[in-house]
């Protein structure tokens, strides 16, 4: 009989298991300690995945080792030197590559790994690369995410976004992108990027909602924490994973019955995660007593006027948009300031701030919705219906389109 007795059958499944939690824990520890040794992306994550594969054979017959982390790295590394010694191309010369072998020959697996996470995230995020393939990168490199799954958030072909990633790591390694973090003169230039990257991934998590196996928001707020662990007691990266918090408590009440999303001011707040919110208050308090505002903590501050009391605090939020507009003059803001002021000061006030956004926003869907529900309040409704038909055929998922659908079919004739 050549099949798998079931013992053993079941020892692989529990095998192939600890691996799967394991990559999804440390894959990012273990590729940035690889980096940074190998100074070379693409060869860090190709003997990775081969040491994942020699895993599942060797711990098979001879179990899980006492430190699998330090297993994986010390094989990783063994493959990656013998790729280099192989092919005769390693640029760095033979000091490197004796380096290489001096950490190969020692026999004992690293218990303690030095987590280089936070130069592999400012990597990955570097103003060098294209904001589409930082995000791409950081979720192939610290998110764990296939490239069949980034494909699918961009809607791109599974080659196309294979390239993208292929000339990402390329160009890391043409123009000598440094593998590490920012001087202090560069960080916060440098840290906005990288929580541009991270917010960017929640939000667009936030539109599409969770794909096949991931959900981006969680990816994000993974990614947030990760960063707050990692540089402890920065006033922006509490913002970023206080705004994160704040805004994903609210999940649970925009679209309850996965149909049509509901407006803030209509949502059940008994269905947001109060732990989530517990979680996040006291995060941008803490972040803004630190006397160094920036944007992320004053849309964390607005978000906590939406979850900190029985209803939003328009008055307060329209008053910290103004502030924010300061630090981020673009349409995008000057729309959800409008909003506030729409609700803070009457519909009249935010459709005419509005129409000042007409020209920058046309193909903007949240421009459209906003229109239509001011114009309806205002009684204009054949403006409304037709702002309306614009947002629904702007919109990015369906439960958005139904949603805003509902809303015009209950406009009064």
């Amino acid at each position: 009989m050549t099949g798998q007795t079931p013992i053993a059958a079941a020892r692989g499944i529990a095998i192939s298991q600890t691996l799967s939690d394991l990559m999804r824990d440390d894959r990012g520890r273990l590729l940035s300690a690889l980096v940074a040794r190998l100074r070379d992306f693409q060869l860090a994550e190709d003997v990775l995945q081969e040491a994942t594969m020699s895993a599942l054979v060797h711990w098979g017959r001879a179990g899980v080792p006492t430190s699998p982390q330090g297993w994986l790295l010390k094989v990783a590394l063994r493959k990656a030197i013998d790729r280099l010694r192989k092919s005769g191309r390693d640029r760095r010369g033979a000091d490197d590559l004796a380096r290489l072998a001096v950490d190969e020959a020692d026999d004992t697996e690293p218990e303690v790994i030095v987590d280089d996470r936070l130069r592999l995230i400012f990597t990955c995020c570097h103003p060098a690369l294209d904001p589409k393939s930082r995000v791409a990168l950081t979720l192939r490199c610290l998110g764990g995410l296939t490239t069949t799954d980034i494909a699918a958030v961009f809607l791109d072909a599974e080659p196309t976004m294979g390239q993208r990633l292929s000339r990402a790591k390329a160009k890391i390694a043409a123009t000598g992108i440094r593998f590490a973090v920012p001087e202090p003169q560069d960080w916060q230039a440098r840290l906005n990027s990288v929580l541009t990257v991270v917010y960017l991934i929640f939000t667009t998590g936030y539109a599409m909602g969770p794909m096949r196996g991931h959900d981006l928001c969680d990816e994000a707020l993974y990614l947030a924490r990760m960063l707050n662990h990692l540089r402890g007691e920065d006033p922006e990266i509490e913002g970023c994973l206080a705004l994160i918090l704040l805004t994903h408590a609210r999940r649970g009440a925009r679209a309850p019955d996965l149909g049509a999303s509901v407006a803030l001011r209509d949502q059940d707040r008994a269905l947001w995660d109060r732990a989530m919110i517990a979680d996040g208050l006291p995060l941008i308090e803490v972040a803004l007593r630190r006397g160094r505002v920036g944007p992320f903590q004053i849309k964390a501050a607005i978000a906590a006027c939406h979850v900190g009391g029985e209803t939003s605090d328009w008055p307060q939020i329209e008053a910290l948009y103004r502030v924010l507009l300061q630090h981020e003059p673009t349409p995008i803001v000057a729309l959800n300031h409008a909003v506030a002021l729409a609700e803070a000061q009457g519909p009249q006030q935010g459709l005419r701030a509005l129409e000042a956004l007409k020209g920058d926003l046309q193909d903007y869907q949240p421009f459209h919705a906003a229109r239509a529900q001011y114009l309806g309040d205002e009684g204009d409704y054949d403006q409304a219906r037709e702002a309306y038909r614009r947002a629904i055929a702007l919109a990015s998922n369906p439960s958005d389109a139904a949603f805003l659908t509902n809303r015009m079919e209950n406009l009064p004739r």
